[in-house]
């Protein structure tokens, strides 16, 4: 395995980190929104998936904006530096189907963080939802 591919593997873990902690988070903010879904009369099921997909559709937005922003930075900032000549096996790393694991990878990071949180916030009852705020 090449430095730049370790370093890219560093990355993409810190980054997924970063997007779990996220959608952990704002996940468990809208307990209060999900708890007054539940007083409509939507099932625990119907609240978790409604959770799952929204954070779904913002991670694969994220990802259909962020990667092609991050393949172009990368290209600008390795050819630009100006100081380094960078070898092309450092220039050259990406590839179609890495890319496509990478969105895929995304969202399913997004749905995993919110899981949990939807979950739990779907099981209690009204009156613990609301007595929380």
């Amino acid at each position: 395995m090449t430095l730049s591919a370790m370093f890219t593997d560093l990355l993409a873990v810190v980054a997924a980190l970063g997007v779990f902690n996220t959608v952990l988070l704002t996940t468990r903010e809208r307990r209060w929104d999900l708890g007054m879904l539940k007083t409509i009369g939507m099932t625990p099921r119907q609240i978790t998936v409604l959770a799952a997909a929204s954070v779904t559709a913002i991670g694969a937005a994220g990802g259909l904006l962020g990667i092609p922003v991050g393949v172009v930075a990368h290209w600008l900032i390795v050819d630009n530096v100006g100081v380094v000549a960078f070898p092309e096996s450092i220039k050259d790393v990406w590839r179609l189907p890495q890319l496509a694991g990478l969105a895929v990878a995304g969202v399913v990071i997004a749905v995993l963080g919110a899981l949990a949180p939807a979950r739990s916030a779907a099981r209690l009852t009204i009156g613990e939802v609301l007595h929380t705020e």
